[in-house]
C-alpha cells in the first residue's frame, strides 16, 4: 500500500515511514492503542502550541521543545525504533539514499 487511506503523503510498504519532499519521516508505533496514540498526539499538539506561544522566553521555549520531543519519542516517531527486526532507521533521510529508492521511484 503506497498511500494510507485518506493521507496525502505516500507511506512505505512496511508502514514505517511517510515521505514529504523526498524525505522519510518515521510513523507512529502501530502497536499503540488508539486511546494512547490520541493522548500522545494531544500532548504533542499542546507542546507545539507552547513552543509557538513562548515567544522570546528562551526558558519556556526550551521546556516546550522538551515536551515536543518527549511526545514524539513516546509516539515512536523519534528515539529507539519501534520495530524489532534489526532494520536500521532511515528517519529524516532522503529516500534516494535508502533502500526505499526503487519503491519511491516506481510511484512516479
Amino acid at each position: 500500500m503506497a498511500r494510507a487511506k485518506g493521507k496525502s503523503h505516500p507511506h512505505t510498504p512496511d508502514g514505517r515511514y511517510f515521505v514529504v519532499d523526498g524525505r522519510l519521516w518515521r510513523l507512529s508505533n502501530p502497536e499503540l492503542s488508539e486511546d494512547e496514540r490520541q493522548r500522545l498526539v494531544s500532548d504533542l499538539m499542546e507542546a507545539r502550541r507552547a513552543v509557538r506561544d513562548a515567544g522570546e522566553d528562551a526558558d519556556a521555549k526550551a521546556e516546550a521543545r522538551k515536551r515536543v520531543s518527549t511526545a514524539k519519542i513516546a509516539l515512536g516517531e523519534r528515539g529507539p525504533v519501534w520495530w524489532d527486526d534489526g532494520s536500521p532507521d532511515y528517519n529524516r533521510k532522503l529516500v534516494s539514499d535508502t533502500p526505499y529508492r526503487q519503491w519511491f521511484k516506481a510511484l512516479a
